[in-house]
């Protein structure tokens, strides 16, 4: 399947559109609008609101009993465009550093031309996700029975991926995606003069032992055939204007990451075992929280199988089966723990500045287009095989 030149032209300016009016996680109102819009006129059913902003689109033909989702993103990250560009963001703070209005484009595409030549039986769902960018948007909308309204057979999801050419893909079985859970540990102390530590309980001290300490877990507790992150982000303590000042608290927050139930489970119980064994030494109390966010990706064997073959189909001999899995996250989880998935990447050229995903200077490669559109129809093709 090609893109003929028009409508080629007309995603390319669509890509462009949602570009420079980025919207973040269940804000998505304009973008959920035009993608509304546009299945609807292309004879698609619409289904509007799950997940607040969600759309998904319905299109069956013929009468096979086999039906899949497609899933694109659409949301923006809270962050600033410093690019120049004819289409840079026109909403201070926001920006598409990620590849997500590509996405959505690229699943629109598709949905336009299978509307358009129907040469497959059954029914495939064109789901439009909110709030990817760690706001919960799959969760919402598996919680609010995305699988009662829509079943699905197998579910896919696609992402762009810098340092592979834009006609090259990449399908492999197994992890792609870690667990994205977040943590918080309070070290509460007494407060005292700087100049008398004695007098007081000091949870700065006792905030970088632990700090040291963190790393073991992974060091010297997870299997290290096991993958394994566990980052201290964010910390909180004192006053940069009193400097003669021990405080009560610190507050220290990170991320854990891993792609397997076993090793989830070890950096929540060690996170915590270390916090409370580093407030006992130093008399001190700590309050630990761990947040389960985003369960890992692992893309199923024979969904792999399938996408592996409408890639082949779509790239010929560029698609890569040895690709290695990313440690970051990406909420398609909440879809594809539910049914069979597969998760594939669709090169997006080389960083161009260096430029990865999540700068500021990140931009979505519009030759990738024509690729990620024949990709997603040639699937439904070869899935729904009349």
């Amino acid at each position: 399947m090609d893109l003929s030149e028009q409508d080629l032209h007309d995603l390319i300016e669509l890509r462009h559109d949602l570009h420079s009016h980025p919207e973040l996680g269940f804000e998505e109102e304009r973008t959920s609008g035009i993608v509304a819009r546009l299945l609807e006129e292309a004879g698609i059913e619409v289904h509007r609101g799950l997940g607040g902003t969600g759309v998904v689109g319905t299109l069956r033909v013929g009468n096979g009993p086999r039906a899949i989702g497609l899933r694109a993103d659409m949301d923006a990250l809270a962050m600033p465009e410093r690019a120049e560009r004819p289409y840079t963001s026109r909403i201070p703070g926001k920006m598409h550093a990620c590849g997500h209005d590509g996405h959505t484009v690229l699943l629109l595409g598709a949905a336009r031309e299978l509307a358009r030549t129907r040469n497959f039986s059954g029914t495939v769902h064109f789901i439009f996700q909110p709030a990817e960018e760690g706001r919960g948007g799959a969760k919402r909308m598996v919680d609010e029975g995305f699988f009662d309204l829509f079943p699905c057979d197998a579910v896919y999801g696609l992402h762009n991926m810098p340092g592979l050419a834009t006609d090259e893909m990449a399908v492999v079985a197994g992890p792609q995606l870690a667990s994205s859970d977040s943590w918080t540990v309070t070290f509460r102390g007494i407060g005292t003069h700087g100049a008398k530590p004695h007098l007081g309980k000091d949870p700065v001290t006792a905030a970088g032992h632990f700090l040291t300490a963190l790393q073991t877990i992974v060091g010297r507790v997870v299997d290290p055939l096991q993958p394994a992150v566990v980052s201290a982000c964010s910390v909180q303590a004192g006053n940069p204007d009193a400097l003669n000042v021990i405080p009560d608290t610190v507050e220290i927050g990170g991320t854990a990451r891993a792609y397997s139930a076993l090793v989830r489970d070890q950096l929540e119980a060690e996170i915590g075992r270390l916090a409370q064994g580093v407030a006992t030494m130093f008399g001190i109390a700590a309050d630990y929280r761990f947040l389960r966010r985003i369960p890992p990706v692992i893309n199923d064997p024979d969904t792999t199988r399938r996408a592996l073959a409408a890639a082949t189909a779509a790239c010929g001999a560029k698609v890569r089966t040895d690709f290695p899995p990313s440690t970051a996250g990406d909420d398609f989880a909440f879809f594809s723990q539910t049914v069979p998935g597969a998760y594939v990447w669709l090169g997006n050229g080389p960083a161009v500045d260096g430029a990865l995903h999540h700068n500021s200077g990140y931009d979505f490669n519009d030759a990738a287009i024509e690729t990620g559109v024949r990709f997603w129809a040639t699937l439904v093709q070869q899935e729904l095989t009349p």
